[in-house]
Order: structure tokens, then C-alpha cells, then sequence
């Protein structure tokens, strides 16, 4: 049995009324190479694949690709907003408070959806963000040593004695 493969990006911008450019397929291509990169990683590496290429051509293309469900855009608070190519799913971001690295978090399953909101107050949900915020393994947890200036106040105290 034959693997099935995902379709091209071509295919894709086709499937959703996208004309095909250069500065579509570029951008496409870096957000499925580097999941939640800010506008200006994807700037840069459009830049490196295909040539000159303008900011405004790389933020209209994130615009047409957001609009028709090819990209997700996400903006943790104090922080740029970012793009990704996972679409369609009920995942959610872990975001390291200190590096600033995202990672995705596959969502509740079941009855415990966060799409399933206690009081919807009449909206219809089509579309939940949850965003967690931690240290990650790299940057490890917060530091638990005592401030220098308390440490120094401490320190005068024990000398007083």
C-alpha cells in the first residue's frame, strides 16, 4: 500500500484559491520549516531562499495564507505575534518565559475540550487559545537564591548579634 504523502505546497495554495507566487510559497515554506517563527524569522528566511523580498510582500502574504486556514497566527502576550502550519486541531502553546521558545501541546480530549466553554453566553465558539507559560527544560526552573540585597541585609543582621 502506497504511503500517502501531504500535498505539495502548490497543491495547497490551489485547494484554497490561492494564485501561486513566489512570496506565497516562500513564506509557506518557512513557516512549515520553523513552527511559530515571528514575522521577521520569516522575513529572513524568504529572503535567503528566494531573493529580495519586502516585508509588506512577506506580511500580505501571511494575511492571504491566515485568511484561507494555511497558517495560524498566535500572539502570547508581550510578544510578537507568530505563525504556524498546524491548523485544524485543538492544540495549545507552551511558551518558556524566559527564552521565549513555543512549543505545542496537543489539547484535552473528550468532554474537557476547551472549545466546550461552562457559559458560551450565547456565542457560537468556533475557535479557543490556550497558552501556557513556564521555564523550559533548557532554561530550567526560576532561580530560588535569595536576592544580593537581601542576602547583604541578612548578612549585617548576623554581624549585629
Amino acid at each position: 500500500m502506497p504511503a500517502v504523502t501531504a500535498p505539495s505546497h502548490e497543491a495547497l495554495l490551489r485547494q484554497h484559491g490561492l494564485n501561486v507566487t513566489a512570496q506565497r510559497l516562500g513564506v509557506l515554506r518557512a513557516v512549515s520549516d520553523r513552527p511559530h517563527s515571528a514575522v521577521d524569522d520569516i522575513h529572513r528566511a524568504v529572503r535567503a531562499e528566494i531573493g529580495a523580498i519586502s516585508r509588506q510582500a512577506v506580511y500580505d502574504a501571511l494575511a492571504a495564507l491566515t485568511g484561507r486556514g494555511l497558517l495560524r497566527r498566535i500572539q502570547p502576550a508581550g510578544s510578537p505575534a507568530r505563525y504556524e502550519n498546524r491548523v485544524g486541531d485543538d492544540h495549545h502553546h507552551l511558551v518558556c518565559r524566559s527564552c521565549g521558545r513555543v512549543v505545542d501541546v496537543d489539547g484535552a480530549a473528550g468532554d474537557t475540550s476547551c472549545l466546550a466553554a461552562a457559559d458560551d453566553s450565547g456565542y457560537e465558539v468556533d475557535e479557543a487559545m490556550v497558552i501556557y507559560w513556564g521555564r523550559c527544560p533548557q532554561c530550567g526552573p526560576p532561580s530560588r537564591a535569595v536576592p544580593h540585597h537581601q542576602e547583604t541585609a541578612r548578612e549585617e543582621n548576623d554581624h549585629r548579634v
